[in-house]
Parts: C-alpha cells; structure tokens; sequence
C-alpha cells in the first residue's frame, strides 16, 4: 500500500473543467525519506519507513539522530511504517507527489480536532429531556435516567454519557485527488479530512 506523510495546510476551492465547485484540502505530501526497510528474513514481515519534516537536531535523541544517519537524512519530526509499500525503494530514496495521480481515490488517517468535555447533545446528539413547562428547570440538554435502579445499581459500561470528545485517530476512506502541484509538494482532496490546520497526516493509496 502506497502513501505519504503530509501536513494539513488548509480548505480552499477549486472549480473542475466542467466549471463544476468543488471544496478541497490542501494538504503538503512529502517529500518524505526512507528511513528504513524491513523485510521478512529480518524483520518478520514486509514494510517501509518514511520520515516526514525537519527537526532540530538539538531536539533529537542520540539514538535517533544514528537512525537518520544510516539514510544520510536530517532528523526528522514524523516516522510512519507502510506495509506493502508498490515498487522497490532502497534506504535514503526521496518520495514525492509522484506516487498519486490525479483521480486517485486515497484513504487519509488523522487525528481530530479536541472538543474537551462535551455534553450528550453534542457528544451523542441527544435532543434533551423536552420543553421548558411542566416543572422543568435548566433540563434542555441533560441526558435524562439512566436506566439503572436496583439492579443492577451501577452504569453500565458504554453507556453514552457526557466526556472527552475528539482527539481520537480518525480515517477517511475513498477521497478523490483533484490536483497534484508537484513543484509545491502540494495536493488538493475532494472534501474534509480530520485534523487541525498543521497536523500530520498518513494518505494511503
């Protein structure tokens, strides 16, 4: 499975030949280095090591600044295996945009936005107990009963309940590629994917 480090740039729109809007991701895709190369006699299985943005070596560990070397490569802040990866790679080769054309359908793995505590209306999307009359007071976005009396006298585990909300791994499957700017190690994605502006991302082919 082919892919790419990347780092979310931002949203912007983009107008096909057919004039049709079209919202988009600008997402900057490499170029990343192999770092190393795992194979089966080695390693037990088949995969490939990609690093991914300038680091400074001050902020890099010793033992990591020796991997690096092994691929006469700069420290670098992102390392991300890929099983399966198409074609044959050696260590210290440079990956770019050239491994996506345009009209590809890629899967992008981030990590979403962090909410904080959230309560069940916009956690879960509860409509809330109902209407202010009847004796209600401030109860418009609370979860309402449980459901645990006597038995079995506790909560239940998975019961959906007020908490931490976002900051969870998240993949978006089957985006279209509608750009490829090369020369900018830029590439434009039909739609959304998860993540804040300048998080890292993984595009799998």
């Amino acid at each position: 499975m082919s892919g790419l480090i990347g780092k979310k740039i931002g949203m912007t729109s983009f107008f096909d030949a057919k004039g049709k809007y079209i919202p988009c991701t600008v997402i900057e895709a490499g170029p990343c280095v192999v770092t190393q190369v795992k194979t089966n006699e080695k390693d037990g299985y088949i995969a490939l090591q990609l690093a991914f943005d300038e680091k400074k070596e001050k902020h890099t560990s010793s033992a990591m600044k020796g991997h690096f070397a092994l691929a006469k490569s700069t420290p670098k802040r992102k390392v991300i295996e890929f099983r399966s990866f198409e074609g044959t790679k050696n260590l210290g080769d440079l990956i770019t945009t050239e491994v996506f054309a345009e009209g590809d359908f890629v899967d992008v793995v981030g990590t979403s936005k962090g909410k904080g505590f959230q309560g069940v209306v916009k956690r879960h999307g509860f409509s809330g107990v109902g209407g202010s009359t009847h004796g209600q007071h401030d109860r418009s976005r609370a979860p309402g009963s449980l459901g645990a009396s006597s038995d079995p006298s506790r909560v239940m585990p998975g019961m959906r309940m007020g908490g931490r909300m976002g900051g969870n791994r998240k993949k978006v499957q089957n985006l279209e590629i509608v750009k490829i700017m090369a020369e900018k190690n830029l590439i434009l994605i039909k739609g959304s994917v998860p993540g804040a502006k300048g998080s890292y991302l993984i595009i799998e082919k």
